[in-house]
């Protein structure tokens, strides 16, 4: 919303996935991304995976389901956040 601070639609936890940008073209950061607290985290050659999982089908397959199942876990989060903040209250929304 103009004139007011950035929306949170999702936090993530030890161990999960932050981006998904390096899977799909153009390969680009889409989203911004904010630590509450002191953060360690794993970088990782985007192209060298893409690589791997074009070399190895199984792996391949395996990283996109996992991605997949990922995003469709977002989505639904975010759905649910947005609402919460922009839905008229009693709309059934």
């Amino acid at each position: 919303m103009p004139g007011k601070r950035a929306a949170v639609v999702d936090s993530v936890s030890a161990g999960e996935l932050l981006g998904w940008s390096w899977l799909f073209e153009p390969y680009r950061w889409q989203f911004g991304a904010e630590a509450m607290t002191r953060v360690r985290a794993h970088e990782v050659a985007a192209s060298t995976v893409r690589m791997m999982m074009d070399a190895d089908p199984g792996f391949g397959l395996s990283l996109d389901h996992f991605v997949g199942q990922m995003l469709a876990h977002r989505l639904y989060s975010a759905r649910v956040r947005l609402l919460d903040l922009y839905a008229p209250h009693g709309s059934g929304l």
